[in-house]
């Protein structure tokens, strides 16, 4: 998220409850969740996000079996404090159930999903830059933005920038190897947005304070 603190001019302190690197945090915790109760997962080091989930929020293992609270937990968690819809979970879930067979295909998944997230992030803040500095009361057109943005990533093939056209074509080679919608990343997208403009106002709102 180096890329997006640097966007928004962002102090490097915490601003809200709500941030960007709660929202990936938990994200992976939901990931790891998944992957967890599919293929049964026993050490909790092997899932360092889930054991720390498991300590803060003090998560019992339900029924002897790893993830299958700390799932729930976090997809409420999700749902309630940035609003993801059901089908965000769905094409995880299916991701995992697809890509994860045994323990040996996990690391390999996870690699793979981080750097599609990487490369996506980091495409649409070049992409989306000016569409950034709109007030977050614009939420209905910056929402239609995303959408359209992720439209172009995902169909079109030809870009002026060399190095947008490269991770343009990254992106879209990780959507199909993953199995993700468009659908996806752009709920996916615009939460980081949404999140890393409120800590950008944060600290301008108490420097006006003072």
């Amino acid at each position: 998220m180096g890329f997006f603190s640097k966007l928004f001019r962002k102090e490097v302190q915490e601003t809200s409850s709500k941030n960007v690197e709660d929202f990936v945090s938990l994200t992976r915790v939901y990931f790891q969740s998944v992957i967890a109760a599919n293929i049964g997962i026993t050490n909790i080091r092997f899932i360092p996000d889930v054991a720390n989930f498991k300590r803060l929020f003090k998560i019992p293992t339900q029924g002897g079996r790893l993830g299958l609270a700390e799932k729930t937990a976090s997809r409420k968690m999700l749902m309630q404090d940035y609003g993801l819809s059901e089908n965000f979970f769905k094409e995880i879930d299916a991701s995992v159930k697809r890509h994860c067979r045994t323990q040996n295909d996990v690391q390999s998944y996870l690699f793979l999903y981080q750097g599609f997230s990487n490369d996506l992030m980091m495409l649409m803040g070049n992409l989306m830059q000016w569409k950034f500095r709109l007030p977050s009361f614009f939420k209905g057109a910056l929402r239609t933005m995303t959408e359209k943005t992720v439209h172009d990533v995902c169909t079109k093939t030809v870009w002026k920038q060399d190095d947008v056209h490269k991770t343009a074509a990254a992106v879209r080679q990780y959507k199909e190897r993953l199995g993700y919608s468009e659908q996806w990343m752009s709920e996916y997208v615009y939460n980081v947005v949404m999140l890393a403009k409120k800590e950008k106002r944060r600290p301008e709102e108490n420097e006006g304070k003072k």
